[in-house]
């Protein structure tokens, strides 16, 4: 009877170890959105030096920075429209869509506060050798070290969506025409940002990869 035993040699384990993740899931999500690079070998030659190091710390430090005043404001904003109602008829916030939108936005931003408070004083404290052991397996420590870059940014961007989307319902509800034309034009001037995010993503990583 024919073994079924399955036969591995050091560099395939080795590689099995380094790429626990699929490829592309790493490479195009995960490593651009943390690094700006498909790959790490950039961000991995910045922690060869504390000259090359420090700013990239700086960087992150004032991403995070960014992310947790962008969220202080999202809480402080949805909290006021929560806790009260609309000072005008033509415009109200407090159907059950636009409500429910509005908690899951204040939710996501106290999220966003504390995600991104505890990834400041992990970038704070730690030094690059710490990082290039964090980086070193290729495994769940790179996970969780690229996560802590990309999570405070990623909840702060739904508690933002949130909003809008809450914004719009309230807009296009409304009995007003001049309501829903602002309303409109506010929408398409999201989606031509959005259009041209996403074109600036894809030149760069058309430039990158």
């Amino acid at each position: 009877m024919p073994s079924t035993e399955l036969h591995m040699t050091p560099e395939s384990i080795a590689l099995a170890v380094e790429q626990p993740l699929p490829e592309a899931l790493r490479r195009t999500v995960l490593y651009f959105l943390a690094l700006g690079r498909p790959n790490v070998d950039d961000h991995w030659k910045s922690l060869q030096s504390e000259e090359a190091f420090e700013p990239v710390r700086k960087r992150l430090c004032s991403v995070l920075t960014s992310t947790i005043t962008t969220a202080s404001v999202l809480v402080a904003t949805n909290g006021v429209f929560v806790t009260t109602g609309s000072p005008v008829s033509y415009f109200d916030y407090t159907s059950p869509a636009s409500h429910c939108l509005l908690l899951i936005s204040l939710m996501l931003a106290m999220i966003a506060m504390l995600t991104a408070g505890s990834s400041m004083i992990r970038w704070l404290h730690n030094d690059r050798y710490w990082i290039q052991e964090q980086l070193k397996p290729g495994g769940y420590l790179a996970l969780s070290y690229l996560l802590s870059i990309v999570t405070p940014v990623f909840f702060v961007a739904w508690s933002l969506h949130c909003f809008m989307f809450a914004m719009l319902i309230a807009g296009f509800s409304s009995e007003s025409m001049i309501c829903r034309v602002i309303t409109a034009l506010w929408m398409v001037t999201y989606l031509v940002n959005v259009v041209m995010m996403l074109m600036e993503t894809m030149w760069k990583y058309a430039r990158y990869g």
